[in-house]
């Protein structure tokens, strides 16, 4: 079960009359104090920036070559490469930035070069990662490849950098992600990760970076396109918005005119790229919107290699101009979203289940691997899990090759990439940004990875109440204050992303009525094991009500005799031509909750039970807690269930961190005399300890000299001799004995904390 988020609320502000008028003048039927509240907040606080903000027409966009020697030395090259007939191979990446910068790339520099002389490649994600790889390098010098741009990846591949001198191929990186210590050796690498933070050109994602050399190329030789540039600018719109970029700067610019250019590809008399018209009609979107990308096109694009590894297909689909061919092709994307999505939930739940046996009381980054987890929707799922339980998350599938590899996602703010970078001695290999990353590592190395990696953040956040997941409320609304006029004035801060987040939306004391729950289906019409909610949400003020939809939840979850809080984002289903809510949160009315009637009764069954309580309903808490929230989820289904909350737990009986010793180096000695393996889990069981003490009680044994071998199957002991290191082994036995007598501590203090101190801590939780 997710952690429960805590609300956050900032209060309105008295704002200034002339900044109130200025803001009124974008909103046609409404004064705008709604939306002048949430650019205020944002630091749009003046006339100029506010048109800047949102008005594209008025924002001045940073040179091309504002990238300096760099984007001259790329355009140069590029140059030669034309005039002396050189192949050049555009070298992508399979999710959606790395799918459009290709396609951006493909079209823009088709118009300086002929088809013999260009093409692109992508990487296959099961068989090859991110990155260049060194056989396909080999291949293309032997095609007869001189000149290789890549997009979006690049610049950490210095390995595969300096094999590719060896084959006479020069490069020119284009890409967005972090660098390098040292500039690689090539031909140009264009960055905006070389510029300081607030530079407008620093958040630009990978396909706005092909964009600015594209742009570089129609500046320096404006005689030799057949096509306007801005024809580029719907491909660069769905890239930086399915990134997840910050949308800040010439970034927010790019995805304000290429919405305006996508939306032109809902149109047939305006269309210039049938594939990106049959996704907007697959799903039932008008492109005038970054929803129709980040929940409609960008997903599809996503999908095509988490499920079957090559995308190659995918730029043809962005960029060919045979409609049957792209309809067919766009077929082939809705069918793997489909079943992304049902990995996708299946995962969820198994994820979910892991983490029911995890001690998040002294978890800061959440480790997870299995053999069966599909590589494919890692990195969708460790942001879901990211997000609901407020700490960076990181999932990895086991190949037969002993090797760990999976994705990571960040939450709070926490900079993964530096995270994760800390443990790099452990890695294989890495890459990302300060909000995801991919990794792989020999399975081996994981227990001490994952140790490694929540002791490095334990130093930045001491205390892991810190990671409760948060979510902030920008306004409170009533339900006859939803519908068009909200909408449209809301829409000013469009396009949304990171760094200008959808406005949440509160609605209190709220119920829902004609709630009904069904499995999203197919373009065949089968049934997908992916479940939402659809219902009419009422309040005091509008008893007819307003529609809405809860992704992922069941409509049992809404009961029609309860009042509720809500949290929400507006929004407009151009399927059904309907505005509607999209439900985020919910918790029960802070009207009806813990200082009402309604508040669940805290039976205490601690030291003494109820005879009769199997025949008592309630909500039971059956295993002695380690941190507040154990208990605070349990009261929150209380709530929930109208129904009693009953601790009925004991202390369990540990060893001391004497006796576990014993038996860890017990147990060790008898797999080593016998070669048995043992499953992890039998190992843990037998051990009883949570998960961060069975990482430690592995890192003690190799420090105390037992060799391991970890394999799908468990592990085995393969030796022993005696440490080299005495002092170091001492350090690590050390942390494994603190944590167990940690353990026993937090376990003692909820056996014997007083009833009124659960029930003043439960009734803090719910405000």
């Amino acid at each position: 079960m997710a952690l429960q988020a805590r609300w956050q609320q900032v209060a309105l502000m008295d704002l200034p009359a002339d900044f109130l008028v200025a803001v009124g003048r974008y909103c046609g039927q409404s004064a705008g104090e709604k939306v002048a509240q949430l650019l205020w907040r944002r630091g749009i606080r003046d006339r100029a920036s506010l048109d800047r903000f949102i008005d594209p027409r008025t924002y001045q966009p940073c040179d091309p070559f504002a990238f300096g020697v760099e984007m001259k030395r790329a355009v140069a090259r590029l140059d030669r490469a034309r005039q002396d007939g050189e192949r050049v191979t555009i070298w992508g990446d399979f999710d959606a930035d790395g799918i459009t910068s290709t396609s951006v790339l493909w079209d823009g520099l088709g118009q300086f070069f002929p088809p013999e002389q260009l093409d692109y490649y992508i990487p296959n994600r099961d068989r090859e990662s991110h990155g260049l790889n060194i056989a396909n390098l080999d291949r293309l010098a032997t095609e007869g490849t001189t000149l290789i741009v890549t997009c979006d990846t690049g610049s950490t591949n210095l390995t595969e950098i300096a094999h590719a001198h060896t084959l006479g191929l020069e490069i020119i990186v284009t890409d967005h992600h972090t660098l390098p210590p040292e500039r690689p050796d090539v031909v140009a690498i264009i960055n905006p990760r070389y510029f300081a933070a607030d530079h407008p050109l620093y958040h630009l994602s990978g396909v706005a970076v092909a964009y600015k050399l594209v742009e570089a190329l129609y500046q320096r030789f404006p005689d030799l396109p057949q096509t306007p540039l801005t024809d580029l600018l719907d491909l660069v719109a769905i890239g930086l918005i399915a990134d997840l970029v910050a949308l800040q700067g010439d970034c927010r610019y790019l995805a304000q005119v290429g919405i305006e250019q996508l939306r032109k590809q809902d149109h047939p008399q305006t269309a210039t790229r049938p594939g990106v018209a049959e996704l907007l009609k697959l799903c039932k979107r008008s492109g005038d919107r970054p929803t129709d990308i980040s929940f409609g096109i960008g997903p599809r694009i996503n999908a095509v290699s988490r499920i079957q590894g090559d995308a190659r297909f995918c730029v043809e689909l962005l960029t060919s101009r045979d409609r049957p061919r792209c309809q067919a092709l766009a077929e082939q994307t809705e069918l793997a979203n489909t079943r992304r999505k049902e990995l996708q939930k299946t995962m969820v739940a198994a994820v979910e289940k892991r983490l029911e046996q995890v001690d998040l009381s002294t978890t800061h980054v959440i480790v997870l691997d299995d053999p069966q987890w599909s590589a494919g929707v890692l990195g969708l799922v460790a942001g879901q899990v990211a997000q609901d339980y407020g700490r960076p998350t990181i999932l990895l599938t086991l190949g037969d090759d002993g090797m760990a590899r999976g994705s990571a996602r960040s939450t709070h703010g926490i900079d993964l990439y530096q995270l994760v970078y800390s443990q790099r001695e452990l890695l294989h290999r890495f890459g990302g940004h300060p909000f995801a990353a991919g990794l792989s590592l020999a399975a081996d190395n994981l227990p001490l990875f994952r140790e490694g990696i929540n002791q490095a953040l334990r130093r930045q956040l001491p205390d892991p109440t810190q990671l409760r997941p948060t979510i902030a409320v920008d306004l409170s609304v009533t339900v006859a204050e939803l519908g068009e006029t909200l909408f449209k004035e809301l829409k000013l801060l469009e396009p949304c992303g990171m760094g200008n987040p959808a406005p949440l939306l509160l609605i209190e004391d709220c119920w829902f009525q004609t709630v009904r729950n069904a499995n999203i289906k197919d373009r065949s019409g089968k049934q997908v094991k992916y479940i939402k909610t659809q219902f009419m949400i009422c309040d005091r003020t509008s008893s007819q009500g307003f529609p809405g939809v809860w992704w992922g939840h069941y409509s049992d979850e809404l009961q029609g005799d309860r009042r509720y809080d809500a949290i929400a984002e507006l929004d407009y289903n151009t399927y059904q031509n309907r505005y509607e809510i999209r439900l985020i949160d919910l918790r029960p009315s802070q009207a009806h909750s813990p200082n009402t009637a309604q508040t669940p009764a805290i039976l205490d069954w601690r030291t003494d039970p109820d005879p009769n309580a199997d025949r008592i309903d309630c909500v039971r808490v059956d295993h002695c807690p380690l941190v507040w929230d154990d208990i605070q989820q349990r009261f929150h289904r209380a709530v929930h269930q109208a129904q009693p909350l009953a601790l009925a737990y004991h202390a369990p009986a540990a060893p001391s961190p004497e006796d576990h010793l014993k038996r860890l180096i017990g147990m060790a000695q008898h797999l080593h005399t016998t070669g048995h393996t043992v499953t992890l889990a039998d190992f843990q069981a037998a051990l009883q300890v949570s998960d961060r003490q069975l990482t430690l009680s592995l890192a003690a044994l190799t420090a105390m000299g037992f060799s391991q071998e970890h394999t799908p199957q468990g592990i085995r002991i393969t030796a022993y001799q005696s440490p080299t290191d005495a002092a170091a082994a001492d350090v690590v036995v050390t942390q494994l004995c603190d944590a167990i007598a940690e353990t026993h501590f937090r376990h003692t203090y909820f056996e014997r904390v007083p009833l009124t101190t659960v029930q003043q801590k439960l009734a803090e939780s719910e405000t």
